[in-house]
């Protein structure tokens, strides 16, 4: 079976062997005067190259980037979304074009991964009112032989309203029992994990398009996701990677059911690479989420047993989550800043409980009783939800 760690040797070897430099991995803050809190995808560092600045190690690079997207919290615990996750990169800045990208993309999962064409579908931007279908893309991929899909907005890639933008083909592949079925649009169990962008324009406030005097491509690969495939994996969670966080959780806390086995598993996790890129919970950005992610933990592990503590979670479990990250801040130190934000969240939750038991919050609350919950007592929606929920009767009164 092959291992996670092969996988990133495997694919930055491929693109090393073609020409391309390796590019050191960067935090997960992003670049300065980026909107996001985090960095999402390899190409995040890249964005001034993208747009045609001379890159110092040359016009062909590759790497693996650890990236965290707020936009997947809810959708956590399924098979195949993550909070903090890897992605493998390639980019030709300028150099090679759309189709020899796709060409190697595609030898790559067959020839090196051993991944059966017959397994693999592609979708690609079939055009709209401004820009045509993407026909280089169509014609390159029915020459390889694998099946097209052509979409719209699923094809389209732009990082906000305006930047750069382009068309985009998507590599899936069948992850379901038996003989493929459908298409990447109608069947779920059709799994992307290859994007290929072709940066082609920059759009303006005014929607307009701008085509770049030198247009690149930009690949990311869900890590995680491809290894859930060679190793022939139900879900994320169930790969190598994630086997100390599934035999060393129920040690310390008992049976655990599966949504909160992936949660605890996801979350503490994130949490720890978070923390190894030395943000801090706070009151806002990303520290703000960190706190949110600890205080998921928290709210998971207490909603069955309140004296759960992770002051449990052993130290060579977050030495090797900073290891496999490439992390060198001191796991002690991590563990530390663990256990302050709980002991934080404790007492807030000791203080929640006294408000909410005031005969003024006993029935349903209001969108001002939230607000004044919040902006007052320092107390969250979610966390009031948690506390009427979590800990009180049908009735909603809080009870210890």
């Amino acid at each position: 079976m092959i291992s996670t760690d092969r996988t990133i040797r495997m694919f930055l070897e491929f693109f090393r062997e073609r020409g391309h430099e390796l590019v050191p991995q960067e935090s997960l803050i992003p670049p300065s005067g980026d909107s996001v809190l985090f960095t999402t995808s390899g190409m995040h560092p890249l964005t001034p190259y993208l747009l045609g600045r001379p890159h110092p190690l040359g016009p062909r690079l590759t790497n693996l980037q650890r990236c965290l997207r707020t936009t997947d919290l809810d959708e956590v615990g399924d098979s195949t979304h993550l909070t903090v996750f890897e992605m493998l990169g390639s980019w030709s800045l300028g150099d090679y074009d759309g189709p020899r990208s796709l060409r190697w993309g595609c030898e790559l999962l067959r020839d090196g991964f051993g991944i059966d064409p017959g397994r693999m579908h592609v979708t690609i931007f079939g055009g709209d009112e401004q820009v045509g279908p993407d026909d280089e893309s169509w014609r390159t991929w029915e020459e390889l032989g694998l099946p097209v899909e052509p979409t719209t907005e699923e094809n389209w890639w732009s990082h906000e309203p305006t930047g750069l933008c382009g068309p985009d083909s998507e590599i899936f592949v069948w992850t379901g029992p038996g003989m493929p079925q459908g298409t990447p649009t109608t069947d779920d169990r059709w799994v992307e994990v290859w994007n290929h962008v072709m940066m082609r324009y920059v759009r303006h406030s005014d929607g307009s398009l701008e085509p770049l005097r030198r247009p690149s491509v930009d690949t990311g690969l869900g890590l995680e996701r491809l290894v859930r495939i060679l190793q022939d994996r139900p879900s994320v969670f169930d790969i190598d990677i994630f086997q100390p966080w599934l035999t060393t959780l129920p040690r310390l806390w008992g049976p655990l059911d599966e949504s909160s086995m992936r949660l605890l598993s996801d979350h503490l996790r994130s949490c720890i690479v978070v923390l190894g890129d030395r943000i801090v919970p706070s009151p806002n950005g990303g520290g703000y989420v960190l706190r949110r992610l600890i205080r998921r933990v928290l709210t998971t592990l207490w909603r069955d047993e309140p004296t759960r503590t992770l002051s449990d979670l052993p130290i060579d479990l977050i030495e090797g989550t900073l290891g496999h990250f490439r992390q060198s801040r001191p796991p002690r130190e991590v563990r530390t800043v663990l256990l302050d934000e709980e002991r934080r969240f404790g007492r807030l939750l000791e203080r929640g409980w006294q408000v909410l038991s005031r005969p003024r919050f006993t029935g349903p609350l209001r969108d001002d009783d939230y607000r004044y919950l919040h902006e007052t007592h320092g107390l969250p929606r979610d966390l009031v939800m948690y506390l009427r929920v979590g800990h009180g009767d049908p009735t909603g009164n809080v009870v210890r």
